[in-house]
């Protein structure tokens, strides 16, 4: 895939740019992940704060995680998709939720591990190949 790459939110509101590919992807079963996401777990991609752009009019709204960490997600006011996530204690690194539309090529979104799988769906079968973990690993 040759970068950049951009996509956008549901509405077109928010535009994001990719400079790079992810550090890493994940796949989360925890209980906030399914409510954010409407299905069995979110898709996260984290980036370093320089390795994408990110334009257009943000929301914030912050919770405490179960890690005890906070957890500062911003989202677009127009259409309400959640667009990333970052621990203010950690503001260079970016956890896109992958929900922008418009990347041709989302193979490098193919998450890397599943965490969390304590409270996943009990139909949700996890493939074998992929990494998993009860909580979130240190």
């Amino acid at each position: 895939m040759d970068f950049p790459v951009s996509g956008t939110c549901q509405c077109g509101q928010v535009k994001i740019t990719l400079l790079k590919p992810p550090q890493k992807v994940v796949a989360c079963h925890c209980k906030e992940c399914q409510k954010l996401s409407s299905s069995p777990y979110s898709v996260t991609a984290l980036f370093g704060k320089p390795d994408l752009k990110i334009e257009g009019q943000l929301s914030t709204w912050n919770r405490v995680a179960d890690s005890g960490s906070d957890n500062t997600a911003k989202f677009c006011p127009s259409c309400g998709n959640r667009v990333y996530h970052f621990n203010p204690s950690q503001p260079e690194l970016i956890k896109l939720k992958l929900k922008p539309v418009g990347i041709q090529d989302t193979s490098i979104f193919k998450p890397q591990a599943h965490v969390w799988t304590k409270e996943k769906q009990a139909w949700f079968v996890l493939p074998d190949d992929v990494p998993s973990y009860s909580e979130m690993p240190a």
